[in-house]
């Protein structure tokens, strides 16, 4: 599920606020130019992610055998499969 612009947009000035607030970062360049380029890591992501979910699923409907979402098959073959996908694309699986 994407997030709104809105949503991304407050993310991305909460994000950086706490970031200098921590003293986690310096601005050196324009916050705006910075807030943009939070805004399109977040949405990134979030596409990524909807990306490998949208695969696994795929995946996993295309067993012959009929594995019903929400069952314990199903999440168990959910949890590998995205675990892979998230390799493949280099993404930290933790």
């Amino acid at each position: 599920m994407m997030l709104s612009d809105e949503k991304v947009t407050h993310m991305s000035h909460v994000l950086l606020k706490e970031l200098k607030k921590k003293g986690l970062v310096v601005v050196r360049e324009d916050e705006g130019k910075i807030r943009r380029q939070i805004q399109k890591s977040i949405t990134d992501e979030l596409k990524a992610g909807e990306e490998i979910e949208e695969a696994v699923r795929r995946k996993i409907q295309s067993y012959s055998k009929n594995i019903i979402e929400g069952s314990s098959e199903w999440e168990v073959l959910y949890k590998k499969f995205f675990k892979e996908e998230e390799a493949k694309r280099g993404r930290y699986s933790g």
